[in-house]
């Protein structure tokens, strides 16, 4: 399988090379290596410009111009490497009491998906297991997957996680900004110190189902909770290390310890305040300061948006690097393997971007930065997608092993919510 993969890989690099547009400047001298990507938010821009409507911005066409900047498009995927992408369904969670109407406005997010792959059958290729994915880059199309980012989506129900899997989704993120009745968020206070009953029942199904457990947006409890409940490698759709930047949707070092043990995979994202200490603090500070003059002047909007401006003027925004990215390569490579590592840059689901790795066509200069660090062309090739791929086999073949076992579950006598 290692032989037939490498040659797969090779074949998508010839193919969506030399299917593209004329490569950016600097780009020649960039290798090209197949790239499945854990984390593009390109749905979520069709919902809020266009209310999901498609027709008035035609991806097949360079879009780099657009107001606010958008960083996909399918001339830039194809210069970029990119053999297959997980399309975030996403839809917020502003607030959350698990009750109905989530499931319905992902399956609106996921019809924008599939009517893209409608809309670009020379391009786009739905994907739905790690074959598809090769069958995609064999014809030289993107593969295009579903991920749910948000475990609100389920509804709090068995039933809906399973039916959001035949739907097309492949994997879900457990929580998203928020926690959960049945698992705890990273970016909110804690609730339940990791998963609860019904939260590992959640996981126990995903896995049964062959859907990725995402780790992304979850509290260091909760990575060790669902990685004391898998039976199948996990996926970090888009986050970092925690080690070199201390921050919650990063990964901390303890549990990169334990990824080779599960097999599971790191997809290194691109937020710069997720990669650079120094943005980090710089952001926390501004935050501060901006919640400061909200209480100082509750009322007065303008003069609230004057003396942010001014604190904004006398403290410049550290910028995030290609190197630094390239840093926390290094760093989950140290601690867990280089089997371990892929990427999720988090690319139209983020405002500003990361020097050197502006839009979707920059992969290639990521890996000409790796190959500098002295990662040899099957470094970059497991990075690049030939983890993911190992990880998406090894659920689908754990789920036909489950599947044997039982059927699917009941709710737990204390389930939350209705099936």
């Amino acid at each position: 399988m290692q032989n037939t993969v490498s040659t797969l890989f090779s074949l998508a690099a010839t193919t969506l090379l030399t299917t593209t547009l004329a490569l950016p400047v600097g780009a020649a001298d960039s290798p090209t290596f197949m790239v499945i990507d854990g984390h593009n938010d390109l749905p979520w821009q069709y919902h809020e410009r266009f209310g999901n409507r498609l027709a008035p911005l035609d991806v097949a066409e360079r879009q780099e111009d657009m107001e606010p900047p958008l960083h996909t498009d399918i001339p830039r995927l194809r210069e970029g490497g990119v053999g297959a992408q997980f399309w975030s369904v996403y839809i917020p969670i502003e607030s959350y009491g698990g009750a109905a109407g989530d499931a319905a406005r992902v399956l609106q997010q996921m019809d924008v998906v599939r009517r893209l792959v409608e809309r670009y059958p020379d391009d786009l290729a739905l994907a739905m297991t790690a074959a598809d994915i090769r069958s995609a880059a064999a014809e030289g199309k993107i593969g295009s997957l579903m991920g749910i980012e948000g475990g609100h989506a389920i509804e709090n129900s068995l039933g809906t996680l399973r039916s959001l899997y035949a739907a097309g989704a492949r994997y879900m993120t457990l929580t998203h900004s928020k926690g959960l009745a049945w698992a705890d968020s990273a970016t909110d206070a804690p609730r339940h110190d990791g998963l609860t009953a019904f939260g590992e029942s959640v996981v126990k199904e995903m896995n049964r189902l062959g859907m990725l457990v995402d780790l992304s947006h979850v509290t260091e409890a909760t990575m060790h909770d669902a990685l004391d409940t898998v039976t199948a490698p996990v996926i970090f759709s888009h986050s970092s290390a925690r080690g070199l930047n201390d921050h919650p949707r990063n990964v901390p070092d303890s549990v990169l310890k334990r990824l080779p043990k599960n097999g599971g995979v790191v997809m290194v994202t691109f937020v710069p305040g997720y990669i650079s200490q120094d943005r980090r603090d710089w952001d926390l500070a501004r935050a501060g300061e901006k919640a400061r003059l909200e209480a100082m002047y509750p009322y007065d909007e303008a003069v609230q948006e004057a003396g942010l401006a001014k604190w904004e003027a006398s403290h410049t925004r550290p910028e995030a690097t290609l190197a630094q990215v390239a840093d926390h390569i290094d760093h989950i490579r140290k601690l867990a393997g280089i089997e371990h590592i892929g990427l999720g840059g988090d690319f139209d689901g983020i405002s500003a971007v990361v020097e050197g790795l502006e839009d979707v066509s920059t992969y290639p200069a990521l890996f000409a930065e790796l190959k500098r660090r002295g990662y040899s062309d099957s470094d970059c090739e497991a990075i690049g997608g030939e983890n993911v791929l190992r990880v998406l086999k090894a659920n689908e073949e754990e789920a036909q092993r489950l599947q044997k076992k039982r059927l699917a579950e009941d709710p737990p006598a204390d389930a939350i919510g209705a099936e």
